[in-house]
């Protein structure tokens, strides 16, 4: 298991590399496909699903899949069931030690066991994404990722 500051390195060398790859890049699908794909390769095999769930403009209570890096996802969640709706529901960081623990947890995939999910804000302060990591570890996630992942997601956009 890595320790909080190689950990906390890690997460910095990787938010640069996201910053460097989408400088200048308008379209929001480069930017999160870009941070999945880093993020996933960076921490894998721990993170086993990385990827962005977006609001839906037609429906601003409900997320749809965006992009992502592992099996398939849920294409969508409504704010009021599961992590990621939760995450959407009170725009906070949601980290669930053990997922078939969490009241209204969706099985998009039943080797994930445990989730971190992070909103994603975009320049005028709305929210218009989550990003959505799970583990097939039980307890994977802990404070260095969630700083890591917010730091990340503050950034996206802007």
């Amino acid at each position: 298991m890595m320790n909080k500051a190689d950990k906390a390195e890690q997460y910095r060398q990787v938010h640069q590399q996201i910053r460097a790859v989408v400088a200048g890049e308008r379209s929001r699908t480069a930017r999160f496909a870009t941070a999945a794909c880093l993020l996933a390769h960076a921490f894998a095999p721990r993170f086993y699903w990385t990827g962005f769930y977006e609001v839906d403009p037609e429906n601003p209570e409900e997320l749809v899949i965006g992009p992502y890096q592992g099996t398939l996802g849920c294409l969508r969640i409504p704010f009021s069931r599961g992590v990621c709706g939760a995450a959407a529901r009170t725009r906070q960081t949601q980290m669930v030690d053990d997922v078939h623990a969490f009241a209204g947890h969706i099985a998009c995939d039943a080797n994930s066991r445990s989730e971190i999910v992070v909103p994603v804000f975009d320049k005028s302060g709305a929210l218009c994404a989550v990003l959505d990591v799970d583990s097939a570890e039980l307890a994977a996630f802990d404070a260095a990722d969630k700083a890591g992942l917010e730091a990340i997601c503050a950034d996206l956009l802007t």
